[in-house]
């Protein structure tokens, strides 16, 4: 029993550390995605977000492992789990936004129409 709550204790950081690269790396894919469709040089940013962010990502599960085949594991449990939160928070985000956008749309026919 004990065994088992000191393996819990020291993956959990693990963990954690894995869900906050894993928001690091796909909330700043969205970023950029939302840069990079107004922008006149996308390929630049793409590039650019690209490398950083894997540079970051891999740096952190260097970091984070220590070594540890264990810890790498729930480190990179951690960034997959991230990535369906970040895609569901920038979905709300979105919806919101494509809302607002309608009902400006609709003001702006009616004035035009009136």
């Amino acid at each position: 029993m004990t065994e088992t709550l000191t393996l819990t204790l020291m993956l959990t950081p693990a963990w954690v550390a894995g869900g906050a690269l894993g928001a690091m790396f796909f909330g700043g894919l969205w970023w950029t995605v939302q840069k990079a469709v107004s922008s006149t040089r996308p390929a630049l940013w793409f590039f650019s977000s690209w490398l950083l962010r894997m540079s970051l990502a891999l740096t952190g599960f260097y970091f984070v492992a220590g070594g540890q085949w264990q810890r790498l594991l729930m480190c990179l449990l951690g960034f997959v789990m991230a990535r369906p939160i970040v895609t569901r928070v920038t979905r709300v985000t979105r919806l919101t936004t494509t809302r607002i956008s309608d009902a400006e749309t609709q003001e702006v026919n009616d004035a035009t129409q009136s």
